[in-house]
């Protein structure tokens, strides 16, 4: 492999423990080649791998989900900007819905903080009697209603 890096380098330049890095490795989410006397050597797009597994799980993104969407590049060549952007549509839309709900949580957190109401009366997580229980688990007045069943599956699957 040329211009190939230790577990050692990898884990250096990418900030990722080598015991994570061989937990991706078993997962199927990044690749090594072995030498001959059975050390892992990475090619340095893994780095790029390493990064967007990175990036994906701090937004919430299953390393399951990750691997599908690295299987979905071409393997044997460095993935082209045109592959990258293909791979980023498929999640734009639940990106876009993980933000939207995140935006309303923080709001909705600022404002339980600032009101100090203790009657909870304006509270959006306040649900007397579990009355909104027949709509489903969870914070009902947060999460996607019923109505908006697709924006709420595709919360569920990030």
């Amino acid at each position: 492999m040329h211009e190939s890096l230790t577990i050692g380098q990898l884990s250096e330049r990418s900030g990722v423990a080598p015991s994570a890095l061989r937990y991706y490795e078993r997962l199927g989410l990044i690749r090594a080649e072995r030498t001959g006397g059975n050390q892992r050597r990475y090619a340095r797009a893994e780095l790029r791998r390493v990064a967007f597994i990175r990036i994906s799980q701090q937004v919430g993104i299953s390393l399951e989900e990750i691997r599908a969407a690295l299987d979905s590049l071409p393997a044997g060549r460095t993935p082209t900007a045109s592959d990258w952007a293909r791979l980023s549509t498929t999640w734009r839309e639940r990106l876009n819905e993980r933000i939207r709900l995140m935006t309303k949580l923080r709001d909705d957190l600022d404002s339980c903080i600032g009101c100090g109401c203790l009657s909870l009366q304006r509270c959006t997580l306040y649900n007397p009697g579990d009355t909104l229980g027949s709509e489903g688990p969870g914070a009902r007045l947060v999460l996607p209603r019923p109505a908006d069943a697709e924006a709420a599956a595709a919360v569920t699957r990030l």
